[in-house]
């Protein structure tokens, strides 16, 4: 029997070979294009991307590695290249309410010929003004219009000066004001000659210039209405100057984009704010004197230049975005600040897209872990699907100091966004968020591992070869690709499977590109890049492989031992993990208290450790106690384990030695042993097989192969195995051996020696065989319990009867004394009554 479990060398490994297939594409400039393998995911991706309703936006659910972001963008990168080029965006000056920028949709391709466009116009402005101000018509108009208003002045300032002539009072006008000095003999007297008058010509002159002043007032009533008149006169020829110097720059303009609505709304109310703006820049040149034409360029340029939000260019489809980091400015946008005193300032040229304005009209991926980790994120997202709009706001209520806030108008949002994220993140927003299963309905589920089929294996190698190409790599040889491929195995834990961390892969051709010094990678490169990675991460397997071989860690590999066996575990630190022996003892004694798992009373053994123990009791029940209580009382523990344990990969091994020492059956040590079992003792398939087995056959090798040691593990991980060269070859030399197991029985016999023995027609095992022992330890386990129960109810029997006949005496007892009470009543009462009569008969 022993012969018909040991495996052969060719179950070990999965062994691939050239003539099996053809190994690469035909045709290798054809790009891997397609999601490898995952056909599931892949149909309800493309069912995601043309579903165009709403809220069918896709979760990429699947572990990191697998390639899910770079297959995602080649599967959309074709589809987008045939969809329509989204419109492109821009702010713009709200000339009503500066804090409210307007959104402005161009076609696409059109933004920034548009921002050229009004550039154009600046300079188109800077050159006509001032010189539009200094043609000899507008110079000639406005001369006209300041002489009739001088012609008025002067006509009043006429009157008042022929009236002080009559009073002999002359009349100075100059830039500021009119004053008056008196006359004599023709000669205006200075103020030392006017002090020599006498006071009755003083006087005169005062109440004469009273008059006059007063005149003055009457004559020049209507002087600010002239001045009124002046201003508004040259406004007009102001305007009409600039409208018509304008107008034939916005003509083009206007023809240009007349099929563009609100392109022409914004020329429409630039052209009205423009007349002031000119007229601050140009005319008022005094209050603007010594300013560059580069300065007004800029001034202009600040106050009209649209600011670009997105600019897609023509017949370039949709885009396909990825944000790699999704905080919420990143995500909606942002605005930005100057300090201005003290305080913050902005306007809409410092308005800043975010990944939504940019996958507008297309697909925008995300990360589902960043997303929910960055705060207000996943809740705005979802406003914003939910409203079809993108609105760029502060998400905090306060900044701590003073701002101008602006609130631009919100751009229609068509987008599909697609989350990628764990399987863990899925379930969880789905229990916890109302609201994600109508956002996001469809679910692209990708494979762990995909089927090692020959479209896949075509594929796999297709993909090899490209990424090598793509990074700069040294070509690869079709042994490189299958020892590839074989590697893609073993990470898959199954012979059948390729794995679909797609990136493991090619952080290996670049690891081996580096260590290859011929002009291609083969399959010696790949194995040196894997042992040199394995050396780098093997530092904590090293060391406890030598504390095994000094004894500090104590695994027997070459006696037999009662109750004592070798199981296998495997041991993850990082992100890295191997295999390692760990010794498992149990004793059993007379008692009840069940099977006893030290690790979980220590509280190191998970529920699932547990659950396997407990599965113990039940095969014992149902194997061996059917005729009989199971009344047994064992502990199990892993030696020298100190940290958590989990798994029910050790059962058998447990089950193994709890029989061992129940039947006083000694267990060879040579054997290491992994696998669950069930309550019949069928042995379950586990996981990590291929590093238990190296773990173990690393200590073997150390101490000395002696032909003796090997391994058992379930039948059903014979399709896992993708064993070590150096494992098989030892293999093949009969220096170490692996078996496979389908029940409790044959592992039994594998570890002892022994036969497990087979029931006769009566239903009882040969008297040599294991489950005899088995069944006689136990009941005689079972009968010293019942006897021990039949004394206990004996004792109890005796203690019951001395308790009733102290009851009994101790009622008894009251009994007689309340009947002794009442005779002594009667006595005395008749004896009283005696007295009493005799007493009356003396009397």
């Amino acid at each position: 029997m022993t012969d018909l479990l040991k495996l052969p060398v060719s179950s070990l490994k999965l062994q691939i070979s050239q003539t099996d297939y053809s190994i690469l594409s035909d045709n290798k400039n054809t790009r891997a294009t397609n999601i490898l393998g995952q056909e599931r995911a892949q149909s309800a991706l493309g069912f995601g991307v043309a579903m165009q309703n709403p809220g069918y936006n896709i979760y990429v659910m699947g572990e990191p590695g697998t390639g899910r972001l770079s297959m995602i963008t080649n599967h959309l990168t074709p589809i987008s290249h045939s969809q329509e080029t989204p419109p492109s965006y821009a702010y713009v000056e709200n000339f009503e309410n500066n804090r409210e920028p307007v959104a402005i949709e161009l076609p696409a391709g059109q933004a920034q010929v548009f921002c050229k466009d009004i550039n154009r116009l600046i300079d188109n402005l800077i050159a006509t003004f001032p010189e539009a101000f200094e043609s000899p018509s507008y110079l000639q108009k406005k001369t006209a219009i300041e002489r009739t208003f001088n012609q008025l002045y002067n006509s009043a300032i006429d009157i008042i000066e022929q009236r002080s002539k009559e009073k002999n009072i002359a009349l100075f006008r100059d830039t500021e004001s009119i004053t008056f000095a008196p006359i004599r003999d023709n000669k205006v007297l200075d103020e030392e000659q006017f002090n020599q008058l006498s006071q009755e010509e003083r006087d005169t002159f005062h109440k004469d210039t009273e008059a006059l002043e007063d005149s003055l007032g009457d004559e020049l009533i209507e002087l600010p209405q002239w001045r009124r008149a002046l201003v508004e006169k040259n406004r007009q020829l102001d305007n009409v100057t600039i409208r018509m110097a304008i107008s034939p720059l916005f003509k083009e303009l206007t023809d240009r984009y007349q099929n563009i609505d609100n392109v022409i709304t914004y020329l429409s109310e630039i052209k009205k704010d423009l007349g002031e703006t000119i007229k601050d820049l140009f005319v008022q040149t005094q209050s603007l004197k010594g300013i560059s034409d580069s300065t007004k360029k800029q001034l202009l340029k600040d106050q009209y230049q649209p600011n670009i939000l997105i600019n897609y260019k023509e017949n370039t489809g949709s885009p396909v975005i990825y944000e790699p980091n999704p905080t919420y400015q990143n995500l909606f946008g942002r605005i930005e600040y100057s300090s201005d005193q003290g305080a913050l300032t902005t306007n809409y040229q410092r308005i800043c897209p975010g990944s939504l304005h940019r996958a507008n009209g297309g697909y925008l991926i995300l990360d589902a872990d960043k997303l929910l980790n960055s705060p207000f994120v996943w809740e705005g997202l979802k406003r914003a699907l939910k409203s079809g709009r993108i609105e760029i706001e502060e998400p905090y209520s306060e900044l701590g100091i003073n701002t101008v806030t602006l609130k631009p108008e919100v751009i229609p949002l068509n987008i599909k966004v697609i989350l990628v994220g764990s399987t863990e993140i899925y379930y969880l927003l789905q229990d916890l968020d109302d609201e994600f299963n109508e956002m996001f309905r469809i679910l692209a589920d990708f494979d762990y591992d995909i089927p090692r089929n020959a479209d896949n294996m075509q594929a796999f190698a297709q993909l090899m070869e490209q990424q090598a190409h793509d990074s700069g790599a040294k070509p690869l040889a079709e042994s490189a690709v299958i020892s590839l491929m074989e590697h893609s195995c073993r990470l898959a834990e199954h012979q059948q499977r390729l794995s679909a961390h797609i990136n493991d892969a090619l952080e290996i051709i670049g690891e081996a590109n580096f260590l290859c010094k011929s002009t291609e990678i083969d399959s010696s490169d790949i194995e040196q890049a894997l042992s040199a990675r394995e050396y780098r991460n093997g530092r904590i397997a090293q060391s406890i492989l030598e504390e095994m071989l000094d004894g500090t860690i104590l695994i027997n590999t070459s006696d037999s031992v009662i109750g004592q066996i070798n199981g296998l575990t495997v041991l993850e630190v990082g992100g890295s993990s191997f295999g390692a022996p760990s010794r498992i003892t149990v004793t059993v004694y007379p008692g009840s208290r069940g099977i006893v798992d030290i690790e979980r009373e220590a509280e190191l053994g998970l529920s699932i450790h547990s659950k396997g123990v407990m599965i113990l009791t039940g095969y014992l029940g149902s194997c061996y106690a059917q005729e009989f209580p199971l009344a047994i009382s064992a502990s199990i523990a892993l030696e020298q384990s100190y940290g958590h344990i989990d798994g029910d990969s050790a059962s058998l091994a447990e089950l193994c030695c709890l029989i061992s020492a129940l039947t006083l059956t000694p267990i060879k040590q040579s054997f290491a042993v992994t696998g669950s079992i069930n309550q019949y003792g069928e042995v379950q398939t586990i996981g990590g097989v291929n590093e238990k087995i190296e773990g173990f056959f690393k200590l073997c090798k150390g101490r000395g192969l002696t032909g003796e040691q090997g391994c058992i593990i379930p039948q059903a991980n014979i399709r896992n195995l993708m064993l070590k060269q150096e494992i098989i070859d030892a293999v093949a030399n009969n220096e170490f051996a692996i078996y496979a197991v389908a029940n409790v029985n044959e592992a039994l016999e594998l570890l002892t020696g022994e036969s497990v023995g087979k029931k006769d027609n009566n239903g009882e095992y040969p008297e040599d065989s294991l489950n005899f022992k088995a069944i006689s330890r136990l009941k005689e386990i079972s009968d010293l319990g019942h006897d021990k129960d039949e004394d206990n109810n004996e004792d109890n029997n005796e203690d019951n009867n001395e308790d009733n006949n102290e009851d009994n005496n101790e009622d008894n007892n009251e009994d007689n004394n309340e009947d002794n009470n009442e005779d002594n009543n009667e006595d005395n009462n008749e004896d009283n009554n005696e007295d009493n009569n005799e007493d009356e008969a003396e009397s």
